[in-house]
C-alpha cells in the first residue's frame, strides 16, 4: 500500500498538481470510513500507520481521514452523513469539514427509488455553516452509471443517479440544482463577515429557533436564523420580525434582510421525459440459445460446493453447479404425482435452477439481505436427472467488517425431499463446476466474436426464452440529447453496445414496497427510506448509453437474457425536458443576482422557467396568480385566481426558451383577492 500511495503522490508532484505548485489539489485523503477501533487491535494499529505514512509523503497540503474520529495529528478527521452541524473535529485547531453530504441515496434492485428534497439539503448545508462549518462537499453532485459489472452492494443497480443535482445523464435536476445554486450565492454574500470574522452572537429566539451572527472588524455582519421544528415559527432579531417555515433557515447577509430561505424554492421544476425515438420491433433480430450447464472441458469437480468469487476470480457473474440424481422406477412420487422438493438452505445472490434443462425457478436476495433460501417442487423422471444451478453475483460486497472474506454461490446444503427413503442430502455427492457462460467466453457481444456461433433468425420463437442471446443493429438518434435503452420488456441479464457493456439489467425485479403512498414531507430529519418513488415499477427500466460509444449507423446491440424477455418491445430513447414549472410567492426573497441591502425591501421576487437545449415553450398548460394548490404536474386553481394569469404568461413566454416574470399583484392587473396577504404564481409550461 505504501508503494502505491507514494507512487500516486509522486505522480501528482511531477505534474505540479498540488496547490503550492500552482495546481488544483488542496486536500489529500487516506483511507475512507475505515472507522475507529479499540487501542491494541490490529485495525487501530493499521489506521495509525496509514496516517503516519500519508503525512511522511510530504504532499504540502492537509491530509484528511473520513469518519476516523481518532485520526492522529496533523490528520484532520472529517464527517460523512446527511447532516454534520453537530460534528466536532478531534482538535481545536482543526477545521470542521463535511466531506460527504449525501444528496440522495443509491438505488438497489427490489427497493423503491430514494430522493432527497432540495429544501432538506439546503437546510443541512446552512445549518452546517451556521455552526462554524468550514468545508462542505456533495456526494454525489453528479450522478453516474455503473457500466459493466462495476456496481456493488450487492444489489446496487446499474444506475447510480443518486438523485444528484446533475443527473446520471449529465442534465441538471431541477429544482435541486437551482435551489442549491441560489443557496451558495446567498452564502457568498456573507463571505466577508464569515471568512474574516467569527461567530459574535448565538441567541435563542424561541423554541427550536436560534440565530448565529458573524461580523468582522469592518462592521460587516451576516446572520443565519434557523427553525429546526417542523412547525412554522415567528421570531424577532435586531428589532425586525421574521417568519420562518418549519425546518428552514433564513440567510441575512446584512444581519437584517433575508436573501434566501431554505424552504422557499424559487428555482423551476423540470419534468423529464424518456422519449422513444426508435422502436426495435421493426429491426431484424437474431438469437442464440446458451448452453445449459457444461459447455467446455474446463470443469472443476468436487464433493463440496466451491465458493464462487474465488473460483471464478470475479471474471464473470456466473457459476454453474451441476449434478445428477438417479430415480428408481419404484419411487412413489412417479405414480402419485406428488413432486419432490428441492431445498437450498442458503445461497447468494441470485440463482436460476434448471431441472433436466428446463428452468424451474429463479430466486434472489435483496440489498442488506443477500442470502436466500430456496424451496421448490421439481419434476423428476425415472432414471438420470440433471440438476443445473446457475449462481449469479449481483455486485461484490462493498462494505462492513470482513467484507473481503464474504463469499457467494451455494453457502449451505442442498436437499431433495419426497423420496421413499426420506430426505436426500446431495451436498456431498460429486458436483461439477463450470465458470461463466459460453457466449460470454466467446465474446459474442463483439462484432468479431459474434461470428463464433450460429445465430437464428426464426422470429416465431424469439421472445421469452431463458438463457438466450439477442442481437440487432440500430442507428444513433439525431441531435445530442442523452441516449438510453428502454429494456422494460426484458427480464434479467446484461447488455452491450458495440462491444461496450452498459451493465446489468433486471426490469423483472419489481418494487413491491407501498412506501410511496406515505408521501414526502421535507420537514424533519431525512433518511434513505423517508422519501421514495417508483413503487410497483421495475427497479430500473432505462439504461444509459454514452453517445461517445455510438456511431451514426449500424450500432451493434447484444442482450443476454437469463429468464425470458421480449426484445421486440425494447427501444432507443432520449432524455429531454418535457415540462417546466414555477411556484413562487410574493413573500419570497428577490433574485440573488439583484440582491443588495438597500434594495432588499423594495425588490420583488421573480419566476424564471427555461426549457432544455434546442427547445422552446410551446404552450402554457396552467397558470394561476392567487392561491393555487398542488405541485408540478398537478396544479389546481384555488379560491383566489387572477383571470389574466394564463394570457400574461403566454404573451411573455410562448416561442422562447426562457422567460421571466415579476411575482407581484401589479403584474396581473386588479388584485384578485385583497384579503389574501400573500399570493403566489404557479405555472406549468410545455417544452418542445
Amino acid at each position: 500500500m505504501e508503494t502505491f500511495v507514494r507512487k500516486v503522490v509522486n505522480m501528482m508532484k511531477n505534474e505540479s498538481l498540488f496547490a503550492w505548485q500552482g495546481g488544483p489539489i488542496i486536500i489529500a485523503q487516506i483511507e475512507n470510513e475505515f472507522g475507529s477501533w479499540p487501542l491494541g487491535t490490529p485495525e487501530h494499529a493499521y489506521a495509525m500507520w496509514a496516517a503516519q505514512m500519508a503525512v511522511s509523503t510530504k504532499t504540502g497540503v492537509p491530509w484528511i481521514m473520513c469518519l476516523q474520529f481518532d485520526a492522529p495529528d496533523p490528520i484532520i478527521n472529517t464527517f460523512n452523513s446527511y447532516y454534520a452541524d453537530d460534528f466536532t473535529p478531534n482538535g481545536a485547531d482543526k477545521p470542521k469539514m463535511w466531506t460527504e453530504n449525501w444528496t440522495g441515496w443509491f438505488q438497489s434492485y427490489g427497493k423503491p427509488t430514494p430522493f432527497r428534497p432540495a429544501e432538506d439539503i439546503s437546510f443541512a448545508v446552512l445549518r452546517f455553516f451556521q455552526k462554524n462549518g468550514s468545508f462542505q462537499n456533495y456526494y454525489m453532485y453528479h450522478g453516474g452509471t455503473n457500466f459493466g459489472r462495476t456496481s456493488g452492494g450487492p444489489f446496487i443497480t446499474t444506475s447510480y443517479d443518486y438523485d444528484a443535482p446533475i443527473d446520471e445523464y449529465g442534465l441538471i435536476r431541477q429544482p435541486k440544482w437551482g435551489h442549491l445554486k441560489d443557496m451558495h450565492q446567498a452564502i457568498k454574500l456573507c463571505e466577508q463577515a464569515m471568512a474574516r470574522g467569527g461567530t459574535t452572537l448565538h441567541q435563542w429566539l424561541g423554541p427550536d429557533v436560534e440565530v448565529y451572527a458573524y461580523s468582522n472588524a469592518t462592521e460587516k455582519c451576516a446572520a443565519f436564523i434557523s427553525n429546526s421544528n417542523s412547525a412554522d415559527a415567528a421570531a424577532t432579531f435586531n428589532g425586525v420580525s421574521y417568519k420562518l417555515p418549519g425546518w428552514s433557515i433564513s440567510v441575512l447577509p446584512d444581519c437584517r434582510n433575508v436573501a434566501f430561505n431554505s424552504a422557499k424554492i424559487s428555482a423551476q421544476t423540470s419534468m423529464m421525459l424518456m422519449m422513444p425515438v426508435q422502436d426495435f420491433d421493426v429491426l431484424e433480430w437474431e438469437w442464440y440459445t446458451e448452453k445449459i450447464g457444461i459447455w467446455s472441458e474446463n470443469v472443476l469437480k468436487d464433493t463440496r460446493f466451491l465458493e464462487q468469487i474465488s473460483t471464478a476470480k470475479d471474471s464473470t457473474d456466473y457459476l454453474w453447479y451441476i449434478t445428477n440424481l438417479q430415480v428408481s422406477q419404484r419411487e412413489s412420487f412417479l405414480a402419485n404425482g406428488k413432486d419432490p422438493v428441492l431445498k437450498i438452505d442458503s445461497m447468494r445472490d441470485a440463482v436460476h435452477i434448471f431441472i433436466n434443462d428446463e428452468l424451474t425457478v429463479s430466486a434472489q436476495g435483496v440489498w442488506g439481505s443477500p442470502s436466500i433460501e430456496v424451496v421448490q417442487p421439481i419434476k423428476l423422471h425415472e432414471g438420470t436427472n440433471t440438476i443445473s444451478i446457475l449462481s449469479m453475483t449481483v455486485g461484490l460486497q462493498t462494505g462492513a467488517t470482513g467484507y473481503d472474506l464474504t463469499g457467494t454461490g451455494i453457502e449451505g446444503s442442498v436437499y431433495v425431499e419426497g423420496f421413499d427413503n426420506g430426505t436426500l442430502d446431495i451436498s456431498s455427492q460429486l458436483w461439477e463446476h463450470q465458470v461463466g457462460i459460453r457466449g460470454e467466453k466467446l465474446h459474442i457481444y463483439e462484432r468479431g466474436g459474434s461470428e463464433n456461433v450460429n445465430w437464428s433468425s426464426d422470429a416465431t420463437v424469439l421472445a421469452n426464452k431463458p438463457l438466450t442471446w439477442y442481437k440487432t443493429f440500430f442507428d444513433a438518434p439525431q441531435g445530442d440529447d442523452p441516449v438510453a435503452l428502454d429494456l422494460g420488456s426484458m427480464g434479467k441479464g446484461q447488455a452491450w453496445v458495440n462491444g461496450q457493456s452498459i451493465g446489468r439489467f433486471w426490469p423483472a425485479y419489481n418494487v413491491t414496497s407501498d412506501a410511496c403512498a406515505n408521501g414526502c414531507d421535507y420537514r424533519g430529519a431525512f433518511n434513505s427510506s423517508k422519501c421514495v418513488s417508483n413503487c410497483g415499477q421495475p427497479s430500473q427500466r432505462w439504461y444509459h448509453v454514452p453517445r461517445s460509444w455510438l456511431k451514426p449507423k449500424d450500432n451493434l446491440l447484444v442482450l443476454f437474457e437469463e429468464i425470458g424477455g421480449d426484445p421486440l418491445k425494447t427501444s432507443v430513447v432520449v432524455r429531454v425536458v418535457e415540462k417546466v414549472c414555477g411556484n413562487v410567492a410574493e413573500d419570497y426573497p428577490p433574485p440573488l443576482e439583484k440582491w443588495s441591502s438597500a434594495l432588499a425591501n423594495v425588490s420583488f421576487p421573480e419566476m424564471s422557467i427555461e426549457c432544455g437545449k434546442g427547445q422552446t415553450i410551446s404552450s402554457i398548460n396552467f397558470a394561476s396568480f392567487g392561491t393555487p394548490t398542488g405541485q408540478c404536474g398537478s396544479f389546481a386553481r384555488g379560491l383566489c385566481h387572477a383571470p389574466s394569469s394564463r394570457l400574461i404568461m403566454e404573451r411573455r413566454c410562448l416561442g422562447l426558451r426562457k422567460c421571466t416574470i415579476v411575482v407581484a399583484t401589479v403584474m396581473f392587473g386588479e388584485d384578485p383577492c385583497p384579503d389574501q396577504e400573500v399570493k403566489r404564481l404557479a405555472v406549468e409550461a410545455q417544452c418542445s
